[in-house]
């Protein structure tokens, strides 16, 4: 059995700065990161937990995706206690998370929240603590807070990312066409992306926010299930966000609570910018008629071809697969 890395005692006596216990759970955190060719990545992440899960209890857990660069080995070396599951081949994002889940349901005694992390996170000091303890807390005219996300930094960066989304609309699409996402996500009628800067200094509920690190409750896991596969990669948070709100558990970001992101939209090839833009219609597709899916889909080829014609590589890519019929069909993958 993997050992635990213990925090501050759980449920049982108060710690420093909080006003009482925290509830038991019923386990410690899984730390559940999904990797594929990480290994240049993971050394400082694996270096940067004892101080962003301080005072937390948590064992870890990683979902190796085929990788070919030593990743697991690496992960054998730096940090030998972490139950590390193989799935033989580059399965997608979701279906790590759903093997990491697995991994941690089997050890004696299961496990309570999960924090699912990119590799290339980077948490500050309490970040996992702050998130955790986010998570049950009941909210005006119902639900509860089933996802709990930080404020997201780049490399550098002293103002935080816009992480935090709103649901996609028709609207919503072409207002990002027409007037770009961040003019337009001052709007909530007109863009999917939130930017108001107040919104981020303030425990604010989303419909979705941005998967790079997100904790959530055991009873918002036990509820929604597994991580939908079919997406392979990108909107598969999302979803599993929409998901969450269907069920009355909301998506909520912690102010307090901070991570450096190495990785951003500023880094995506064409062929995975394509992969995203399609998965939004896709996603789109499933909550949706096929009239407003078609409206939708000619939104987004509006926004892409825009951008096309800026210069943009990857929203040519994206524009070029829109414009066609086979690759919405297509079944994303490697």
């Amino acid at each position: 059995m993997p050992s635990r890395h213990p925090g501050s005692p759980r449920a049982r006596s108060p710690r420093p700065g909080s006003s009482g216990p925290v509830p038991d759970r019923g386990g410690p955190v899984a730390v559940l990161v999904v990797t594929w060719n990480s290994a240049e990545v993971l050394p400082e992440f694996l270096a940067s937990l004892p101080e962003g899960m301080a005072g937390v209890d948590y064992r870890l857990v990683v979902a190796d995706n085929d990788s070919a660069d030593g990743t697991v080995e690496l992960v054998r070396s730096l940090a030998p206690d972490t139950t590390i599951v193989q799935t033989g081949r580059n399965a997608g994002y979701a279906a790590g998370v759903n093997a990491a889940l697995g991994a941690a349901a089997a050890w004696e005694g299961g496990f309570g929240a999960a924090l699912v992390c990119n590799p290339d996170i980077r948490m500050r000091q309490g970040c996992a603590k702050l998130l955790v303890d986010a998570l049950d807390v009941p909210l005006d005219g119902g639900g509860r807070v089933g996802i709990s996300v930080p404020l997201l930094y780049e490399e550098g960066g002293r103002v935080p990312v816009y992480s935090l989304r709103r649901e996609s609309r028709v609207t919503r699409a072409l207002g990002e066409a027409v007037l770009g996402n961040r003019r337009a996500g001052r709007f909530p009628l007109w863009s999917e992306l939130v930017t108001d800067p107040s919104a981020y200094e303030r425990a604010t509920v989303a419909d979705w926010a941005t998967g790079a690190l997100m904790a959530l409750s055991r009873d918002c896991l036990d509820a929604c299930g597994v991580w939908d596969e079919s997406f392979f990669l990108y909107s598969e948070e999302t979803e599993y966000c929409l998901r969450a709100g269907d069920r009355g558990f909301a998506t909520r970001l912690e102010p307090a609570a901070s991570a450096t992101h190495l990785g951003g939209d500023s880094q995506v090839s064409p062929r995975l910018w394509t992969l995203l833009t399609l998965n939004r219609v896709r996603l789109y597709g499933r909550r949706h008629g096929a009239a407003a899916t078609a409206a939708f889909r000619a939104a987004v080829l509006l926004r892409e071809t825009s951008r096309a014609l800026l210069g943009r590589p990857a929203s040519l890519a994206a524009a070029r697969a829109l414009a066609g019929r086979s690759a919405l069909r297509a079944t994303p993958g490697p």
